[in-house]
């Protein structure tokens, strides 16, 4: 078996290099289901079948997903009680509170222009190609 050394340079916060760190993370990050989670964890602990009914749409196996990469990048805390059926609760950790920062921005700015988006697109769409 070949271990793979990791070498972090400079360019690892580049986010327009296709091969920096900073991309990587960027795009597991930046997904609606993502945001989504972070927007519903805000100050709260929720267990994972609370979250599945507060994000409408999503499905187990995209959640479970989800929450892996957040977790994997330490914006996501999980707890598991050993108890039957098994308790697993989900935080958001300090840098998770602070990207969700950044995302409740997102979120009013969407509320904020959704109607001239709304517009835009009709008229986008109803033009000939």
């Amino acid at each position: 078996m070949v271990t793979e050394q990791l070498r972090h340079t400079a360019d690892d916060g580049d986010v327009t290099r296709a091969d920096s760190l900073a991309r990587e993370i960027f795009s597991g990050v930046a997904t609606k289901w993502a945001l989504l989670i972070i927007n519903v964890l805000a100050d709260d602990t929720l267990r994972f079948t609370e979250l599945r009914a507060a994000v409408d749409g999503i499905s187990h196996k995209m959640l479970t997903q989800t929450l892996r990469g957040l977790e994997r990048d330490g914006l996501v805390h999980r707890t598991v009680y050993p108890t039957v059926p098994p308790r697993v609760d989900y935080y958001l950790t300090e840098p998770g509170q602070e990207l969700r920062a950044t995302v409740n921005g997102m979120c009013a700015w969407t509320r904020k222009h959704l109607r001239a988006i709304e517009a835009a697109r009709r008229r986008f769409d109803g033009q000939a190609p």
